[in-house]
């Protein structure tokens, strides 16, 4: 049956508003704030605050077996400062500062602190800036790149993919894709991209949804440019803690062997 054009007319207007309201309702709605979701995700690996992480790194190779394994005290400071101090037989009495943009390493055979970069390898696939630097929300200004299906392990079926681009040169990656649980904003997964925009890790986050609140108590990292080894780190414990300020000065670290 032929409809009358002014029938036709208003026929069409509602097949086009209806596949207008089908198209809103079927995307994803974009977060207003990221840096509030940014903080939110950055809780759950880091807390709030100044921090004392006590934290193991495991290193595997591709057969799961134990290649190598090391305990590091991390003190996390407010203020883009933090303290990394090594815990095994092997490493004892060695000290890494992280103060901004600046690192330093400190050898108990030295008098003088080492500037290093956060790129410094500690063990395996874990630099000095994995261990140190917990933020995202500080150091990178975040993108909505949509709303994607989770890896095939992850917790959560639907992530937020967030492009994150580093807003200072002293942070270990310039570049990462986030991948987020829809609705708590827990990290699940990362690509973490060098200067060079070289695709140097991928990590993994692991929660544990014991505690209270529920926190990240491992991250996995894969090696995506040479040994394709796996590094654990795992944090054994958190609580708050504010340290001395003098602690928070290469000199005074390379001049004392023993922090109490």
């Amino acid at each position: 049956m032929k409809l009358p054009t002014p029938y036709k007319a208003r026929y069409a207007q509602r097949v086009a508003a209806c596949a207008m309201a089908l198209a809103s309702w079927a995307a994803p709605a974009q977060p207003t704030d990221l840096t509030s979701v940014l903080q939110t995700a950055d809780r759950y690996r880091s807390g709030s605050g100044n921090l004392q992480v006590e934290t193991q790194v495991r290193v595997l190779h591709a057969d799961g077996s134990l290649d190598k394994e090391r305990r590091y005290q991390v003190f996390v400071q407010a203020g883009r400062k933090s303290l990394v101090l090594m815990q095994s037989p092997v490493e004892k009495g060695q000290k890494v500062l992280m103060l901004g943009d600046d690192f330093w390493l400190v050898m108990p055979a030295s008098q003088r602190p080492l500037r290093i970069t956060p790129m410094q390898k500690l063990l395996g696939d874990a630099s000095t800036g994995d261990i140190a630097t917990l933020r995202w929300a500080d150091d990178y200004s975040a993108q909505w790149v949509g709303e994607e299906p989770c890896a095939n392990d992850a917790p959560t079926p639907s992530c937020l993919h967030l492009s994150l681009r580093a807003t200072r040169k002293g942070v270990t990656y310039q570049r990462i894709e986030l991948w987020l649980g829809n609705t708590r904003h827990e990290p699940v997964r990362a690509d973490l991209y060098v200067q060079s925009d070289k695709l140097a890790k991928q990590a993994r986050f692991v929660l544990d949804k014991t505690a209270q609140p529920v926190t990240v108590s491992e991250m996995v990292l894969t090696d995506r440019l040479s040994n394709q080894k796996e590094t654990r780190i795992r944090y054994l414990g958190r609580k708050e803690r504010t340290v001395p300020e003098e602690w928070l000065n290469p000199m005074f670290l390379a001049r004392t062997t023993t922090l109490e």
